[in-house]
């Protein structure tokens, strides 16, 4: 019957149905792969063929029939599934499989208004057949399932109405590495194009998505963050707003420090109006991000931040509460509550914390950041100061509600201000840390805008990368790598464009970027060591200060050639001061591992070269990226052998790394004891890290009596990440049977006074 039957080409010819054909494909797609089975892809996609079938649908079926087989059992339908996706892929891209030269792939893609016409520009035509000869398209066949579908959803250039795709992975990390060094001198540039494509290309470094999705594109902005400081006036609001647009439109992930707008009730005009407050500014704010959805690669978002001191924060801290009128609720943002040393004296000593509003406590806001010592000295003669309106709240009352509301939408994050500052890169009175970004990892200075061509305010950018621990054999590799991806980043710098002044001047001064690390689970697994227990501490010092050391040593070399950042002097490196100089002494009863490399040299050229990056390291969560390298997302333990990622193709699965060999070596999530063995291991991270790390805190209602987490280990974990140094805390994760909610039941108990202590 089958002899009668034609199929569809995607031409539009109709040929006659080979099934010998298909099952060609399928036996192609799983050569070299353990325990698959054809002929199961084939009796499971349960094709039914009808007269004029396209070819389209058959290959479409059997992916998914190939991706419906994942399991611990047989993980590697995870590669079958994505070499069939690629088939499909480059049929789609090229109507064939193979695809075209890459000049010629250029140059119909800039004809296409796809590709940057600058391409063209930078290299000749022999040129150009050089760099065809760097690119393993072979390497297509490595991804993973997961990898293969997040290419085709965010990253491979395409047309996201009509569903056309333009190109295939390699040229993506080829035409980024050849727009990244095409500034380089010829003589050395090629090196570079070659060393970092294949670092790309096979996994040793990971890219972020604006990179990723723009870079070789006529679009022109890589910073995955942006960090955007409001002051309490009419205008630098308005100019917030719109720098807010004009970056969420460009893929970048939004920090809105607007801790400083006055309280509700608070004078205007020498007392002619009274102010309406935060929320309705917000709410102007929350517009803004959500009027892009970022060219429909991400959808835009937003971490605002302001301090637990603030008149307002009983208010501000249900803003994402599902009780309560939109009136009074601002629920498309998320929120980053700001703390420091005094307000957890106050929680510990059992007293009160007296909340005011930034307008009428002049200096106290800008001391909060810049020093400690002046803040408590203020803030103390404020209280004092009957004429001043202020409000008093027990502290355990206020840090329980904080909790709580962290708890139930798993979104109120949390930022320790003066560990921020007393451990960064930036001298706190010339360059002050205010806020982070809403992956809770950027912590760069700010100024805020009085007008959208305001060149004399900040905004600060932040450009990513990471290494995949899992592909390191040896440290020692790191410096090889370290060198690629501060060279690399730094050059975006130059190469991309800025809509706004302000982010211009200050990224163009500073010249900050933010190289992290992802695969850390399955590192900690090739190395026989648990989070919870202890064994990997000195792993991580060793791995981190390798980490920082060739990191600030590449942008040292880079400095020598290039001169350092135009603002060297606003950091503490000017003066020869490190990160292993000023981390929270804490740390030394976690681990006592010794230094293992020449930090006294590295200082001496430092201060006589400086950098070229005033910052060099933060780490970030890198969920969606981590996924292209087949990668545990950043530092975090995995919460099953299989992730499950919902997207618009339906249900992604995704293997953890070496299942069937390490998958005894594995720590999951929800099989910790605690948050302690995990807030240790990032303490000992934050020792070296200039900027910060997204920290989550995860618990497991089955483990308390009625399913109910005390509030009091909630506060004791917060207090503990303070303890240990640690600057900022991202998610709170809960874990609901099935996956993680974010809705929690409390025990009420009594956390008064001492019974917070630790």
């Amino acid at each position: 019957m089958n002899d009668n039957l034609s199929v569809t080409k995607r031409n539009g010819k109709k040929e006659p149905l080979e099934l010998d054909k298909i099952h060609r494909v399928v036996t192609w797609a799983s050569e070299g792969l353990t325990n698959v089975s054809v002929s199961e892809v084939e009796l499971k996609s349960h094709l039914q063929f009808f007269n004029n079938i396209p070819t389209i649908n058959i290959h479409e079926t059997l992916i998914k029939s190939a991706a419906d087989l994942i399991s611990e059992e047989a993980p590697d339908y995870q590669f079958l599934a994505a070499r069939l996706a690629i088939f499909h892929l480059r049929k789609k891209a090229y109507g064939c499989f193979d695809p075209p030269a890459l000049l010629d792939q250029v140059k119909r893609q800039v004809e296409n208004s796809k590709y940057d016409p600058y391409l063209l520009e930078a290299y000749t035509e022999t040129e150009w057949h050089a760099l065809d000869k760097m690119i393993d398209h072979h390497r297509d066949m490595n991804f993973s399932y997961a990898a293969v579908k997040q290419l085709e959803g965010k990253y491979l250039v395409q047309n996201r109405i009509s569903g056309e795709f333009y190109e295939s992975p390699q040229f993506l990390y080829l035409l980024i590495s050849a727009c990244l060094f095409s500034s380089y001198d010829q003589d050395i540039r090629f090196d570079y194009i070659q060393r970092f494509y294949d670092a790309v290309s096979t996994f040793k470094l990971s890219l972020p998505t604006p990179i990723m999705a723009g870079v070789r594109t006529p679009t022109r902005q890589f910073s995955s963050c942006v960090l955007i400081e409001c002051e309490d006036s009419l205008d630098s609001i308005n100019a917030t707003a719109s720098a807010i647009i004009k970056y969420v439109s460009q893929r970048a992930g939004i920090g809105i420090n607007a801790g400083s707008i006055r309280a509700l009730g608070s004078p205007i005009r020498n007392g002619e109006a009274f102010h309406t407050g935060c929320i309705p500014f917000f709410k102007h704010f929350q517009t803004a991000v959500k009027s892009c959805s970022q060219g429909g690669v991400r959808g835009g978002a937003a971490t605002l931040f302001f301090p637990l001191w603030h008149r307002e924060i009983e208010s501000l801290l249900v803003l994402k509460n599902n009780r309560g009128i939109d009136e009074n609720r601002v629920r498309q943002l998320d929120y980053g509550v700001q703390f420091n040393k005094l307000m957890y004296q106050r929680l510990i000593d059992g007293q009160h914390i007296t909340l005011f509003s930034p307008s009428d406590t002049p200096g106290l806001y800008d001391a909060f950041f810049e020093d400690q010592n002046t803040f408590e000295k203020l803030y103390l003669k404020y209280e004092q100061d009957d004429a001043i309106p202020k409000y008093t709240i027990k502290a355990i009352e206020l840090f329980s509600l904080f909790a709580k509301e962290r708890a139930n939408t798993g979104r109120i994050y949390l930022q320790n201000v003066d560990h921020c500052n007393t451990h960064s890169p930036f001298k706190p009175d010339k360059a002050p840390i205010k806020q982070s970004n809403l992956c809770l990892e950027i912590a760069l200075p700010t100024k805020p805008l009085q007008h959208i061509y305001d060149e004399e305010g900040e905004i600060a950018l932040c450009t990513l990368a990471a290494f995949n621990l899992g592909e390191i054999n040896h440290l020692n590799e790191l410096e090889s790598l370290a060198d690629l991806a501060v060279r690399a980043l730094d050059n975006v710098l130059d190469y991309q464009s800025y809509p706004v002044p302000a982010a211009e001047n200050s990224t163009k001064k500073r010249r900050p970027l933010g190289i992290g690390v992802i695969n850390f689970a399955y590192y900690l697994a090739k190395n026989n060591m648990k989070y919870s227990d202890g064994s990997a501490k000195a792993l991580t010092h060793r791995t981190f200060e390798a980490m920082q050391y060739y990191l600030l040593k590449a942008s040292n070399q880079l400095a020598k050639e290039k001169g350092a950042c135009p603002a060297f002097s606003d950091t503490k490196l000017s003066e020869g001061i490190l990160p292993i100089d000023t981390y929270k002494r804490n740390v030394d009863e976690l681990v006592k591992e010794a230094l293992h490399l020449d930090w006294e040299l590295l200082r001496k050229n430092i201060k006589q070269y400086g950098v070229r990056n005033s910052t060099v390291s933060a780490i970030m969560p890198s969920e969606t990226s981590s996924q292209i390298a087949n990668a545990t997302n950043g530092i975090e333990p995995p919460r099953g052998f299989i992730s499950i990622k919902a997207s618009k193709d339906g249900v992604l699965k995704q293997v953890i790394p070496e299942f069937k060999t390490l998958k005894n070596n594995y720590e999951l999530l929800w099989s910790m004891p605690s948050n302690i063995g995990y807030l240790e291991l990032v303490a000992i991270m934050q020792k070296f890290i200039d900027q910060s790390i997204s920290v989550n805190t995860n618990y497991n209602p089955a483990n308390f009596d009625q399913g109910k987490v005390p509030v009091k280990l909630l506060i004791q974990d917060i207090l503990i990440a303070y303890k240990l140094g640690i600057k900022t805390l991202y998610y709170h994760n809960t874990r609901d049977g099935a996956g993680e909610s974010q809705k929690m039941e409390y025990e009420e108990d009594n956390c008064e006074g001492g019974a917070c202590k630790i």
